[in-house]
């Protein structure tokens, strides 16, 4: 019987980035597992200077709020120019204080794309004709501010590519990662199994890998319990969950139980 060969075609999903500093986003993407994906070809991440279309002789993307103010709006010349320059995947997303909160949920809904863009803020803020009429969307990282969207768009293109299929190499290392099923990664040891009298949990060198696997699943929801339990109130635990935290003796609050 003669065999037959399989070819499987991977498409890279392309990721633009806009900002005033490429030189730093461009070198952040090329280091660990983001150049690791684009040199695979599973990753294509391009980075845009919001000043390419910048008629002026400074390339000047910013300018006075009107009717005054302190700080500077980035201008809907040159960001508009260096969109449509591009012709970036949708959808553009305007990393922004007011966006939507990202999340790991949010995360699997980009990977799932062919790509999308981003554009990194600046100064006070955009001119609202860019948000208005220029991005499809907009995300924010987090209840703080930061001098530019450079660092948040960072954080979103490493938490999406981390979910890429073969950018990890192993896949299973982003399915067994805090918030996969809104629960907090179990804790980890390793070698040696006794440090200083600190000696590692007898199930996880039993090599009694089923029961490994139940172990790490009552650790995680005790994690979660303790230090993020708003996460565990809002996803709730399992009647099979709680038969596995039976088994190893743990009791958890009855407020996190699910009906």
């Amino acid at each position: 019987m003669g065999l037959t060969a399989c070819l499987i075609w991977v498409d890279e999903m392309r990721i633009d980035v806009f900002t005033i500093f490429p030189e730093a986003v461009g070198e952040m993407t090329t280091l660990s597992v983001l150049g690791r994906g684009q040199q695979n070809g599973l990753l294509d991440l391009r980075v845009h200077d919001l000043r390419m279309t910048a008629t002026d002789a400074h390339k000047t993307v910013d300018d006075k709020p009107f009717g005054g103010g302190a700080g500077m709006v980035l201008k809907p010349e040159p960001v508009f120019g260096a969109v449509e320059a591009s012709n970036p995947p949708k959808p553009l997303i305007l990393l922004d204080p007011g966006g939507e909160r990202f999340d790991q949920k949010k995360a699997a809904e980009l990977a799932d794309l062919d790509g999308f863009s981003l554009l990194c803020g600046r100064y006070e803020g955009v001119d609202e004709r860019i948000r208005n009429s220029l991005v499809d969307e907009q995300l924010s990282i987090g209840d703080f501010i930061l001098a530019g969207g450079e660092f948040a768009a960072m954080v979103v293109i490493e938490t999406v590519a981390r979910l890429v299929p073969g950018v990890l190499g192993n896949q299973s290392s982003s399915t067994e990662e805090s918030f996969d099923d809104d629960l907090l990664e179990y804790p980890q040891w390793t070698r040696p199994s006794d440090f200083r009298g600190l000696k590692v949990p007898e199930t996880l060198v039993s090599g009694d890998h089923a029961r490994v696997e139940k172990w790490r699943l009552a650790m995680a929801i005790v994690r979660t319990s303790e230090l993020r339990p708003d996460l565990l109130e809002r996803r709730g635990v399992s009647k099979e969950e709680l038969a596995v935290l039976d088994e190893f003796e743990i009791s958890i609050h009855d407020r996190f139980v699910s009906e």
